[in-house]
């Protein structure tokens, strides 16, 4: 059975809300997928300002406001599972992607914080290369689209992160697979 509710990840009233529906609807919350992300890439000295406030408050308020609404239950529970998705970003900067590799940057060191915080919570990062999504599509730099475009030629299906998710959920309950790196085999990135 699926269930599926619209929500404001930025708002932490919102994904509260969320969490405790599923919660309520399925008795117990197993699994939380921060994996909402938004990348719209630009060079600094184009000083988009409103775009990185966006970044920021999509790719690290989401999460955090993810784990203020989930945690109390998974404590409660015993546990289970936190993913998070960073990016292959979190482990390189790039031209035209700091604000955004910072952001992937915490949702890594938040993640590994959580992870050794928590003794039955398991945490997973997910850090996929490019993936044939629309993540970028909310870029406003001709030439850094130009450069995407050609990165997707080799890029990664949803279904390559789905299988990583699934395997890092499949894991007995004594095992937390802490991080998963994806890159397309063809990516130099």
């Amino acid at each position: 059975m699926a269930e599926f509710k619209a929500v404001d990840l930025r708002d932490r009233e919102d994904v509260k809300a969320f969490i405790h529906f599923a919660k309520e609807k399925f008795g117990r919350v197993d699994v939380i997928f921060n994996n909402a992300g938004v990348m719209p890439l630009s060079p600094m000295n184009a000083l988009k300002v409103e775009e990185w406030d966006t970044m920021i408050d999509v790719n690290i308020r989401g999460v955090l406001n993810g784990i203020v609404a989930g945690l109390p239950i998974m404590e409660a529970q015993g546990g289970v599972q936190f993913i998070n998705t960073a990016s292959i970003a979190a482990h390189m900067v790039g031209p035209t992607s700091a604000v955004y590799s910072a952001t992937k940057y915490a949702v890594w060191a938040i993640s590994d914080g959580l992870r050794q915080e928590s003794k039955n919570i398991r945490v997973t990062i997910i850090s996929p290369g490019v993936v044939e999504t629309e993540l970028g599509s909310d870029i406003t730099d001709d030439a850094v689209k130009g450069f995407l475009k050609e990165l997707r030629k080799t890029a990664l299906t949803p279904q390559a992160i789905a299988q990583s998710v699934l395997f890092a959920v499949s894991q007995p309950d004594d095992v937390d697979v802490n991080e998963i790196i994806v890159r397309p085999t063809a990516s130099a990135f």
